[in-house]
Formats: C-alpha cells, structure tokens, sequence
C-alpha cells in the first residue's frame, strides 16, 4: 500500500497559476486552422476565432499563453502583421514545413484571443534577426499612452487605448536556433535589448532572459553572473524525447519500455530544475525572478502521413501522465519555478486541443490542466509519499506522484498511478489531522488509448472510489489513472 502524508504547517510557497501556462507558435495548423480560421470561415468563429476552441481554453482558467514562438519569433518582424490584411507581408515559414506565412494573424489578432479566453499575454520578441529599436517600438506600441508616431500607428489600426502587456520574453533558444549565440554574447546583447524596453505608466514589465536548454547549467552561470540585476525571469526549455532526437517513439504504437523511459525522462526534468536553481540561488538568494519553463512536453514522430514539419502528433495516456508528473514537480519546485507553458496549444506536440475542419476533440492531457487548475494560486503543502517502484531495470518511477495544495480553507489532492497494468492502494493522511469528507474526478485508460473525431473515451468522470476510516482516505487507483481529491 502506498501512504500519502499531507503536512498543512509545511509549505514552498504559493503555486503560481502560471505554472499552467501554454504556448502558441506560428507551427503547423496551431494558428491557423487551430485557434484562427478569419471572420468569413464557415466554422464558428467571434473575429475570425474558434467559438469551440475558445471555450475550450477558457473553460481550463488558462493564465497566460505564450506567442508568437519558439523559433518563429526570431525571425518574425511584428509590423508585418499589423494594419490592413490585403497589405501585410507574405513570408516562408522556413523553420515549420516551409509554408506561407501570410501574418494575418498578428499583434491585434493575439491580443484579441488573449481577451476572448481571459489570459495574459507573453509576448516573445525577435532578436535572432531583429533590432533593438523594433522590439522597443513593439513595446511602445502596445503599451504607450502617449502621443508618438508609434502609438498614432496603434490608433490608425483601430486600437485608442494600450493593452498594458506585462510578459516580454528578450529572444527564444539564442544558444540555438535564435542566434547560435555564445552565453557570454546574449548576456550583454540580453542587457542592451532589455534596457530599451521601457516601462509605460504604472505598467511595470516582467523581463525574460534566455536560458538553458536542459542541464546546460553554464549558460546559467554566465547569465546569473552577468545579468541577473536587470532580469525578472530565465527560461528553460526542456523535452521529454524516447529514444533521442534520431529515434523518437511513435506517439501511439509503443511498447511498455518506451514508456516507462518516457516517464523517467519526465521525472529526470525534478533534477534539471534543482540544478539550476541552485545556481540561481547563488546569486539571487532572496528569490526575486522567476524560472520560466516556456517549453516542455512530449516529442515523438509525427503522425504518419503529415508534414514533417508541423509537428502533429496524437496524444495518449502516455502525454497525460508525464503531465501530471511534470505538474507535480513544478509545485513542488514553487519557490522557484513562476511560469510553465507546455508545447503547444492545438496540433502541435503535446497538444491539449486537436481540430480537423469544423471537428475539435479534448486530449487527455487537456483533461489533466483540468484535475490541476484548483492548485493555481493556491498555497503548496508538502505532500510526503511513500510508494514502490513501476519500470523494469533501466528505467524506474515512483508509481504514486501527487500534489497538495490549500486555498481558501479546501486542501486539494492530485494524485496519479503511474503503473500501467496494476491498482495502487493509497492511504492519505493529514498530519496531526482527521479528514471529514471529501469528493473526487479520475481520468483513466489504457495507457496508449487515446481520443480522435470519432471516438473520444477518455474523459473526467466522477470519483467515489475511496472510504474515510478513523479520519483518513483509503482509495485504490485504477492502473494509468490521475485524480482529483478535494478533502
């Protein structure tokens, strides 16, 4: 039997809500066809967005969302998408399949899905092959009252008053495909392109850095060392990729090594984080930025018969547990981690939305932001877990992982059974406490079982599966299953 012990008098913080954060990137039909199909679309639309996959986002308390890239943001120039459609610029998307770009889904049309699922706005700004004036310009232009040629450009496009957008990330993956930079390089270029990005009125922006990819700490190093004063967060990017970048797993046909490597992989990002954060301590010790963990997810093949470059895949129980693992160790890592936004929104990698034509189906890992999002804002509660191992020789997990949280006098649980044939028997405990009662939501299947248009089995449902005895839970969970307890 597993033993969960939740301790209300210990706690890392609050857990930030945008820990749940997403990501949108100009990549395969994640914009386009996927959340934007333009006003004259036959498919429902409110300004050219889908009603469907609105609400569907909506419907999750989506905090923040992540755009225009990834790699697209370093060689996207955010004038050509301003204005009107007929005389905005045509590009190649040379890093996603090749295909046109016709930008007209820009700045405006952003900002407008923002307010349409009720999140904040991050914004990535080019400096791959940008300049310093145009991302300052982008910030003035979005964020200015004042009378300047930039903000009357903003007036002429139909907007009078600013949007105030606080999130700016300074460059994406500059080690790589923004720039191919040395740490040292970005550093000082971080420092130059960061101090023209001005603050308007009480609007005070929140910085983002480049970081490491993995455990790349001596980019961490170097950019602590030399630009931590002027930064408010450093990203991460890091994927979770079976079998190597060469030999990526089937997103549906694997066998049960595949995944449990797949969850250990998941697991391993715990280590990556204390890794850099460490070294962040070091010289922020009193915590003031944030790490922003801006990509993350699965990456397997994509799905036969698609462009390569589009990077579609389905999306199994497999996705929803390393989600669930991924969620658990960011709270845990709360006092350090402030933002998370998996890769990416709709048909792109670990989506939580897929939509073909007018057809929109929820993936499982959607329905796990679900069973999570009462942990957003909420204060953290160690959550100590005693379990055996799932896995085989190479690879090994805890076969219980779980998070607890407080708000507003309700004690949260999410708790999952990582093992893919076997129940877990799961005691939970308060300490020094007796439980009263309490209510609960499962999501549980196979673990390569997965929903498309025709057929969509896996979903929430209601959860009754546990007794309360001398002031504790017993439950059993179902193999491959994640649920939500409220006590």
């Amino acid at each position: 039997m597993a033993k969960i012990a939740i301790d209300r008098s210990r706690s890392g913080g609050t857990i930030s809500r945008y820990i749940y954060g997403h990501f949108a990137e100009h990549l395969g039909r994640c914009i386009y066809g996927g959340i934007f199909v333009g006003k004259d679309s036959a498919i429902p639309n409110v300004n050219g967005m889908r009603k469907d996959v609105v609400a569907a986002m909506k419907a999750l308390n989506m905090p923040v969302l992540r755009w225009p890239g990834g790699c697209f943001a370093d060689e996207y120039h955010w004038r050509d998408g301003i204005g009107p459609q007929s005389a905005r610029k045509r590009m190649v998307n040379t890093n996603w399949g090749g295909v046109v770009e016709d930008n007209s889904f820009g700045t405006h049309e952003f900002l407008e899905l923002c307010r349409q699922v009720g999140c904040e706005p991050y914004i990535t700004g080019n400096v791959g092959s940008g300049t310093v004036r145009e991302m300052s310009e982008w910030v003035e232009y979005l964020n200015s009252d004042g009378d300047s040629t930039v903000v009357q450009e903003r007036w002429a496009n139909g907007r009078k008053d600013a949007w105030g957008v606080k999130f700016w990330g300074v460059g994406n993956e500059s080690w790589g495909c923004g720039g191919n930079m040395r740490p040292e390089y970005y550093a000082d270029t971080y420092r130059r392109y960061q101090g023209f990005c001005r603050q308007y009125g009480e609007n005070k922006l929140y910085k983002i850095a480049c970081g490491p990819s993995d455990a790349d700490t001596a980019w961490t190093e170097v950019l602590m060392k030399n630009a931590a004063f002027c930064m408010d967060g450093l990203s991460l990017h890091s994927y979770t990729i079976p079998g190597g970048w060469s030999h990526k797993n089937s997103a549906t046909e694997f066998t049960k090594d595949d995944y449990f490597e797949t969850l250990a992989i998941a697991a391993d990002m715990e280590r990556k984080i204390r890794l850099h954060a460490a070294i962040m301590d070091r010289y922020d010790p009193e915590k003031r930025i944030g790490l922003i963990v801006d990509e993350w997810g699965n990456w397997f093949e994509v799905e036969p018969g698609t462009n390569p470059g589009f990077l579609y895949q389905q999306n199994t129980m497999r996705d929803a547990m390393v989600a669930a693992i991924h969620f658990d160790l960011f709270n845990r890592c709360c006092d350090r981690v402030f933002m998370a936004n998996i890769a990416q929104t709709v048909n792109v990698l670990q989506a939580i939305i897929l939509t073909e034509g007018d057809r929109m189906v929820l993936t499982p890992t959607y329905h796990v932001f679900d069973l999570y999002k009462a942990h957003m804002d909420a204060r953290q509660l160690d959550c100590y877990i005693e379990a055996e191992k799932t896995g085989n020789e190479k690879y090994a997990v805890s076969s219980v992982t779980a998070s607890a949280s407080e708000k507003d006098g309700t004690i949260t649980l999410t708790l999952s059974n990582l093992d893919p044939d076997r129940e877990q028997e799961v005691e939970i405990a308060l300490r020094d406490e007796a439980i009263a009662g309490a209510k609960g939501r499962i999501l549980s299947g196979k673990m390569d079982a997965y929903n498309d248009f025709e057929n969509a089995p896996i979903a929430i449902r209601e959860y009754t599966g546990f007794t309360i005895k001398d002031g504790r839970v017993a439950t059993t969970l179902p193999p491959c299953s994640v649920a939500e307890i409220t006590l």
